[in-house]
């Protein structure tokens, strides 16, 4: 409970307070787990099998509106071990944990799922569930780039959902592969399909017509329709505050900082883009701060639980007690013959408390192996964080970056009135590039992470490192790619290439052992 309290308040001061939950908020989800948990209880006291594996799989959509991923995909195990192989519920519950595997872009496993969906939807002829499988199989094969399998599996869908007049998720597949046709470059085919599912989302006046409308303005953006582009990122926008979605704002904000950037109004795309920062971090905070809630709920509720049930351990332990002291004189009243029986009594009482106590030194024992437990969830997700905060320091440095090179390039142009302007504005985003205090706070994340790492390196190494080969050492631990570590740094991947290189030199390291591994071996 202490390491749940000190990492809230942790939190609280690293992230602005307009993102931080309210009180109603977090007792509102202490109240829906502890519904979905009396729920789960009662389904087992029933002993319905089918209404058991449906509180597993509404607990893990608990979990999993949380972002507790692992906690989620453990109750929908829990349900499929119960529910039959044929059965609707097995379908939801497979292409639900591919949902989840495609969210973290481990697509081979989310096919497997999918396939398995496929299967038992054939053969039970259940229809909207083979149509969301096969959307989410084309969705797999888009993100790996296979899109002529993409387009199939998403007009089998289309098929399957035009056959059960359900024209929501039409929509839904219709901006699927619009989006496919814009990854494939064939602009006017994918303008149709986003106007398609705009249509319908607009009758309907449906949240989902946010993305579809950040959609159409980035495909006018990359056609040249900077005026449409803007209408419609400028409608997201709005409908994305209406609704009070942080995340389609952040989309949209970024969407119009590049709108402008293409028509070179960079004062608007510097404004647009310094709100997309702000919206980001506040998404950020926001996120951490509902994994931490929910965290916190489920723990203190399994504590109290085993509270509850230690008392009512030591309640019976004691009505037993005092059953055994009557009983015993009282019959030493009777016979003084029974009072060897008593003594014998006496002394299982004795091993009967002896046995508490071991039990109670069980108890706490387990208890202290559920708080490390939590102290290591709490870790990785913190390294999550870390690992979030170092992408977007490499994805804020690119685009400011770009920035800089393009007013730097506009500059050198003297026949312009605001030569002198954005020369300035170009100096002040470079001296932005070069600021420290992102690296000072992204290096006290990695050492309350790694407190010993420095200090064991530093114990080890041959050579005195730069302040470049720590952090290269510390982004290789984080296991980031050489891309990544390029753009982070401000490098070229050669450069990245050989500065990995440098460092292996001045490090003790045995010829068949990679650098990344001897890194993370270092605790």
């Amino acid at each position: 409970m202490k390491v749940v309290s000190i990492l809230l308040f942790y939190i609280a001061l690293s992230y602005p307070l307009s993102s931080i939950s309210t009180e109603n908020e977090i007792f509102q989800g202490d109240s829906v787990y502890m519904l979905k948990k009396k729920q789960l209880e009662k389904a087992y006291k029933n002993e319905s099998p089918q209404n058991i594996a449906l509180k597993h799989y509404e607990l893990g959509e608990y979990y999993r509106t949380a972002l507790l991923y692992s906690e989620a995909i453990e109750q929908y195990y829990e349900s499929l071990r119960i529910v039959p192989e044929r059965d609707a519920l097995r379908v939801d519950l497979t292409n639900t944990i591919a949902s989840i595997y495609i969210t973290h872009k481990n697509f081979e496993k989310a096919k497997d799922y999918l396939d398995k969906s496929i299967t038992v939807s054939k053969k039970i002829n259940y229809l909207k569930g083979l149509g969301m499988a096969e959307s989410a199989l084309g969705t797999c094969f888009e993100k790996e780039g296979d899109y002529l399998k993409a387009l199939e599996h998403q007009q089998k869908s289309v098929l399957i959902f035009e056959d059960l007049g359900n024209k929501h998720q039409i929509a839904i597949v219709n901006e699927n592969i619009g989006s496919i046709y814009e990854d494939l470059n064939q602009f006017d085919k994918a303008l149709l399909y986003f106007k398609k599912s705009d249509a319908y989302f607009q009758e309907h006046k449906s949240k989902d017509r946010i993305s579809v409308l950040n959609n159409l303005g980035d495909i006018y953006r990359k056609t040249g329709s900077y005026q449409e582009a803007v209408e419609f990122t400028t409608k997201a926008l709005n409908l994305a505050k209406a609704y009070k979605d942080l995340d389609e704002q952040e989309s949209a904000y970024k969407d119009l900082s590049e709108i402008f950037v293409d028509t070179k109004d960079f004062e608007k795309a510097y404004m647009y883009f310094q709100k997309y920062d702000e919206i980001e971090k506040e998404v950020l905070s926001s996120k951490n701060l509902k994994q931490i809630n929910t965290l916190q709920t489920v723990y203190e509720t399994r504590e109290k639980e085993a509270q509850i049930e230690l008392l009512t351990k030591q309640n019976e332990i004691t009505n037993a007690n005092q059953n055994l002291l009557i009983g015993g004189t009282f019959a030493f009243i009777l016979v003084s013959g029974v009072f060897y029986i008593h003594l014998q009594r006496k002394r299982r009482d004795k091993n009967r408390v002896q046995a508490y106590e071991q039990k109670l030194l069980k108890t706490e024992l387990d208890k202290k192996a559920i708080i490390e437990k939590k102290l290591n969830d709490i870790i990785h997700l913190k390294t999550a964080s870390l690992t979030k905060y170092s992408l977007n320091i490499a994805q804020k440095n690119k685009l400011i970056a770009d920035l800089s090179s393009t007013l730097t390039n506009i500059a050198s142009r003297p026949g312009m009135e605001v030569h002198q302007k954005i020369k300035m504005l170009a100096k002040d985003l470079n001296r932005e590039l070069n600021q420290s205090e992102e690296w000072d706070e992204f290096m006290n994340y990695f050492k309350e992470i790694n407190p010993r790492f420095f200090k064991q390196l530093n114990s080890i190494i041959n050579e005195n490192l730069t302040t470049t080969e720590y952090r290269l050492a510390m982004l290789l631990r984080l296991k980031m790619s050489s891309k990544e570590i390029a753009s982070i740094l401000r490098i070229t991947p050669d450069s990245v290439r050989v500065a990995r290189y440098r460092l292996r030199k001045k490090l003790p390291i045995e010829s068949e052992i990679k650098l990344v591994q001897f890194l993370q071996e270092l605790k």
